[in-house]
């Protein structure tokens, strides 16, 4: 079965095996959100991500099903994090809708669908305070 997937104007064209709403079978590799999100705490934790929170925001909000919320303590590190992130969840075939920011700013935002994952500078953190603006959404995992 081919699939065609349009972002932002772009078509793809992905072999799929299985299309459902919560995955599709790219390439040998079921993409589910819930293994993506945790997959994407794994990485941001072996990258020495401080304070990473994984919420699960369907109850909330229909934008996504899960946010990853982590900092990292300098421009380079916030710029590993998304960078390693991005790889190694490209190579288990999840596709990066959009990239927002850079570390220069203090936040860098992945937007894999149903999974956005916010990597931010500390100060940055303390700002937005996004654990509490979504404070309605269940805590899946929170590690300091």
């Amino acid at each position: 079965m081919r699939a065609r997937i349009s972002i932002h104007g772009t078509v793809l064209w992905v072999q799929c095996l299985i299309c459902t709403k919560k995955g599709v079978l790219v390439e040998g590799v079921l993409l589910d959100p819930t293994q993506l999100a945790r997959a994407s705490v794994d990485i941001a934790s072996n990258k020495k991500a401080s304070d990473i929170v994984l919420l699960d925001i369907r109850e909330v909000t229909t934008i996504a099903d899960y946010f990853v919320i982590c900092s990292g303590n300098n421009t380079r590190q916030i710029q590993t994090i998304a960078d390693t992130i991005d790889e190694e969840l490209d190579k288990q075939g999840a596709q990066l809708v959009h990239r927002e920011g850079n570390a220069d700013t203090g936040w860098i935002l992945l937007d894999f669908g149903d999974v956005i994952i916010h990597i931010f500078g500390s100060k940055e953190r303390e700002y937005y305070r996004l654990e509490r603006l979504w404070s309605e959404a269940k805590t899946v995992v929170y590690i300091q």
